[in-house]
């Protein structure tokens, strides 16, 4: 997992509410063993039609969206069955935060968990980026504060597990183990 402490990009919006996990990426990717290449299948159902030609409309594949790892989206993103397949491909396609004004629970666990920042942000700082598609975002961990190149800053709120994780580019696992000398010793106290 990347460390995030600080990072700037465009934003790409896909302003649709109750963007569900099977919409992000349809159950017939879920068969994968590994995350690689799954952003190749993010929202394929809206990006590609039938014949497999990129929908021209679609906003990833607009060239204004190229390189941005800013994704604002409606609300209750992510909603739906839980799959950890979503953030994965989120990930893989180069995203690292999703900004919205609400965010499925479970959704929210597994972005956190693997390296992708859902940030909840205000109707107001929401409506702006929208309006603003394309305007370039800081975001910090430090400062835990979202700033707009039009000057426009928002702080937002993250468990500190969380934001302790992702600054040090570890996951659950790697927190553990960075603590397995004390787990050993422990264990092994006589």
């Amino acid at each position: 997992m990347d460390k995030i402490i600080e990072f700037t990009s465009k934003t790409v919006v896909l302003a649709v509410n109750d963007i569900d996990t099977d919409q992000i990426i349809p159950a017939r990717f879920l068969t994968v063993t590994t995350k690689d290449g799954l952003g190749d299948g993010l929202f394929t159902d809206w990006r590609f039609d039938e014949a497999g030609n990129k929908i021209k409309d679609f906003p990833l594949n607009q060239k204004k969206s190229d390189g941005c790892s800013i994704l604002v989206t409606g609300s209750n993103f992510g909603c739906g069955s839980s799959r950890e397949h979503a953030p994965w491909a989120l990930v893989d396609y180069g995203f690292k935060a999703i900004l919205s004004t609400s965010f499925a629970d479970i959704f929210r666990n597994n972005a956190l968990k693997n390296g992708l920042l859902p940030l909840t942000v205000s109707e107001d700082f929401h409506r702006m980026l929208i309006d603003n598609e394309g305007i370039q975002v800081t975001i910090s961990l430090e400062t835990m504060c979202i700033q707009s190149s039009n000057g426009v800053r928002e702080n937002f709120e993250l468990e500190h597990f969380s934001r302790y994780c992702l600054m040090n580019g570890i996951d659950q696992l790697g927190f553990i183990l960075n603590h397995e000398d004390q787990i050993n010793a422990y264990e092994n106290k006589g």
